[in-house]
């Protein structure tokens, strides 16, 4: 009777450190999995951190190129407004020249006359 009592315990025994290297297992298999999943999170993460970046980078050189946009349309309209300007005041200095041109003649046609 001893001996099967003992073979007994030694089967409980068995069964019990079969269990706990189970557990073990799946622990370190756990573990193992937590690792691998936070890994990940830090790939995504590190993937997320670029795409802002590119995308903060693509912004930027669109704003800046609006920016030059604006200012070369700034710089041909002032340059537009200038020519405008000048033929306004050649123009103006033209009619100035025929109105003194036409008072000239009427002077002289006034002194010529009788």
């Amino acid at each position: 009777m001893e001996s099967k009592r003992t073979d007994k315990q030694l089967r409980k025994e068995a069964g019990l450190t079969r269990e706990k290297a189970i557990e073990e297992a799946q622990k370190v298999a756990e573990a193992k999995r937590a690792e691998k999943r936070l890994a990940e999170e830090a790939e995504q993460l590190a993937k997320e951190q670029v795409r802002k970046e590119a995308w903060l980078a693509r912004e930027h050189a669109i704003e800046e190129a609006q920016r030059v946009a604006e200012a070369k349309r700034a710089e041909k309209r002032l340059a537009e407004e200038d020519g405008q300007l000048a033929k306004e005041q050649a123009r103006k200095e033209a009619w100035l020249a025929r109105e003194r041109a036409i008072e000239e003649a009427r002077k002289t046609r006034k002194a010529g006359e009788p």
